[in-house]
């Protein structure tokens, strides 16, 4: 793994090197064995071009849960951590994953905890793949950490694949439609145009609006094409860095009719992910700074304004009723979780209850909007249509 290191020189000048190192404790070490105190290590990311990760040929991306499966079936089978990792290096063929089981197996040899070879790995393993490993290493209970990772990863994708799914259809029909439309503008309406200039009678005022459009679009396509497609690019452009600057659920949050189902789908993830870290052995608070890394803004700060109420006394509870974490439902569940013990089986079975409530609106709202989408793309290629064959119409209705 490579890192960028700022240090200080014995002359108190800055030097900026980049090295080759399996974590942040061996770059360190390298720094000072140059005579060089680091001031900060920070790891290289991969190179992005358009906001996607550039990957060499021959490489491929390390899938964790991939990773986790096959662990789990390994430990199953009786075999040990090492011997485990060292059968799945064996196996591997692809550069990035081969060299990242080399870096996990050098570290456990070197006497490492597992969690700690981990986390030297941040921009492979999350922290909460960390956290739970972590937890796990205290109560000998890998195999059933990497169960609960497993079982939380696949209800996440599911609601993600569940929203995918219901965004493919309407995206196609929006796709057709508009190409139709398009097609029927810029190809079909300047031909009939053509046609109706030579008939030396007025038209519909619409039709004569839509034909002169035509005739424009025709006798400038060159330019209007490339001026559209530079126009996708720039909103598409646009869109980027105004979701990365406020996040995807910022800008969702405030359209009315799905800002109560973002907030539902939030809460969903940080109870899910909640119930685990508790499920499998982790302290209320340390489980709110895992799940603060991966929340975005506005949930970070409720979640750093609860974590603090808690630790002054607090119940779970109260503590995210006040900061609008819960809904009237999930509170009373969080209560009975209090008093029975139960807090981390609680939050997922609220989790639960909110993963059944997303899939019932989305189920909902499709069978709603795909008719609606169909109806107005029909509208618009219809009024097209209409439109273009008035005058033959008009033209039919003046020879009888």
């Amino acid at each position: 793994m490579q890192f960028d290191v700022r240090a200080l020189s014995a002359d108190h000048l800055v030097v900026r090197l980049r090295l080759d190192a399996r974590d942040a404790a061996d770059a360190r070490s390298q720094v000072e064995a140059r005579g060089l105190r680091a001031a900060a290590i920070d790891p290289v990311r991969p190179a992005r071009v358009m906001g996607l990760r550039w990957r060499t040929r021959g490489q491929s991306r390390f899938s964790v849960t991939l990773f986790s499966q096959e662990l789990l079936a390994l430990l199953s089978a009786g075999l040990s951590l090492v011997e485990a990792l060292e059968a799945l290096r064996e196996k591997e063929a692809g550069v990035v994953a081969a060299t990242l089981l080399d870096r996990l197996l050098a570290g456990l040899r070197e006497g490492k905890r597992f969690s700690r070879v981990l986390a030297a790995h941040p921009d492979v393993f999350p922290a909460l793949y960390v956290g739970i490993v972590q937890a796990a290493e205290n109560t000998s209970g890998l195999p059933q950490a990497l169960e609960r990772y497993l079982s939380y990863q696949q209800r996440v994708d599911g609601v993600r694949g569940r929203l995918i799914s219901a965004a493919i259809y309407p995206l196609i029909l929006l796709g057709v439609g508009s190409a139709v439309s398009l097609f029927l503008v810029g190809y079909v309406v300047p031909r009939f145009a053509e046609v109706y200039q030579g008939a030396g009678r007025s038209l519909p005022w619409l039709s004569q609006l839509l034909l002169d459009w035509g005739q424009f679009a025709g006798r400038h396509g060159s330019v209007l094409m490339p001026g559209a497609v530079a126009l996708v690019i720039a909103a598409a452009l646009g869109v980027r860095a105004l979701l990365s600057r406020r996040g995807m659920t910022a800008l969702l949050r405030r359209i009315p009719a799905l800002g109560e189902r973002v907030h539902i789908v939030e809460l969903s993830r940080l109870y899910l992910t909640l119930g685990m870290l508790l499920e499998g052995g982790i302290h209320i608070v340390a489980a709110l700074d895992t799940a603060q890394g991966m929340a975005g803004t506005d949930m970070r700060e409720r979640l750093d304004a609860a974590r603090q109420a808690i630790q002054q006394g607090q119940p779970l509870s109260a503590a995210f009723e006040g900061q609008g974490l819960v809904t009237p439902i999930s509170v009373r569940m969080l209560r009975v979780g209090e008093r029975s013990g139960e807090l981390g089986a609680m939050l997922t079975q609220s989790a639960n209850f909110y993963d059944g409530e997303i899939s019932r609106w989305i189920d909902r709202f499709m069978r709603m909007f795909e008719p609606l989408l169909m109806t107005a793309i029909g509208l618009v290629v219809g009024t097209i249509v209409v439109l273009l064959y008035m005058p033959i119409f008009d033209l039919a209705g003046g020879l009888t």
